[in-house]
Formats: C-alpha cells, structure tokens, sequence
C-alpha cells in the first residue's frame, strides 16, 4: 500500500506549504511509506486529485486544496483531518494502515478491545445491548397496572 500525498511545489501560499511540510515531515519521522505527487507540474495528477476526492470533502467552490492524502485509491483526508488524527493518535487508522508493534495506536486499540481479544465495534456493542434486552424479562401491561 502506498500513501500518495498530493502537493503543490510551486504554491505562492505559505499557509499551504506550512501545511504540506507538516503532513511530509510527521509521515517521514513515522517511517511511513509515502509518494509526494505535484499537482502544480503535472495535469494528470491535478485531474486525479480533483475527481476522487469525495463531493462532501471538496470546498464550495469543489476545488480541494492540497495536501490531499490518498491510500493508493481511497480517500483518506486532507490537512484538517490528518492533524485531527495526528492529535488523537490515530494517524496509522487514518491512512488504512496497521499500527506498527509497541506504537501509542496499537496500545490504544488494544486497550479497546473486548474481553474475548476481539475488537469490538460500535454495530457489535449495540446488538449485545439489543440481545440482552430481549433475554430480559418483560414487564407486561398489567404487571404495570398492579404496580
């Protein structure tokens, strides 16, 4: 898997590169995998960009800026939500990728795991909820009567 970070090397933007340095340095120092692509010098790598990210992420005028962050063709992002991820610790979940062996993620997941070692999902929490609701016993309209 190969994170793709879309970039533009000759943006006249200082925010824009403050935060496409920010994105390359923290990938960098996680010894992530990652291709840098310039949308400035190259009109397939604009045109690409501009089509897969997502209608509900691009800005109202649709045209997103970079740095748009990519596991190979699944959108992960862009700045606001890597930082968001990077301030959770959740920047291996963001890209799609495993958590390397002793990371802060790996702990975390760990930590939220089920008692069986499983991960247990949101969806899995609410059926047992359901499933325990139902195997409790029901109080019928005139046992509420006589109450």
């Amino acid at each position: 898997m190969v994170i793709k970070v879309f970039l533009a090397s000759s943006s006249g933007s200082t925010a824009i590169k403050k935060k496409q340095q920010d994105v390359l340095g923290f990938l960098e120092a996680l010894k992530v995998d990652y291709a840098p692509l310039d949308i400035a010098c190259n009109e397939d790598n604009r045109m690409w960009m501009r089509e897969n990210v997502p209608v509900e992420k691009k800005p109202t005028n649709g045209i997103p800026l970079p740095p748009q962050i990519f596991n190979e063709e699944s959108y992960c992002g862009d700045y606001e939500t890597f930082f968001d991820a990077k301030e959770d610790n959740a920047v291996y979940a963001f890209l799609g990728l495993p958590p390397p062996p002793g990371s802060k993620e790996e702990v975390e997941d760990e930590e939220a795991k089920g008692e069986d070692d499983q991960p247990v999902s949101e969806e899995e929490e609410e059926l047992r909820q359901l499933e325990e609701e139902e195997e409790a016993p029901e109080v019928t309209e005139q046992e509420e009567e006589d109450e």
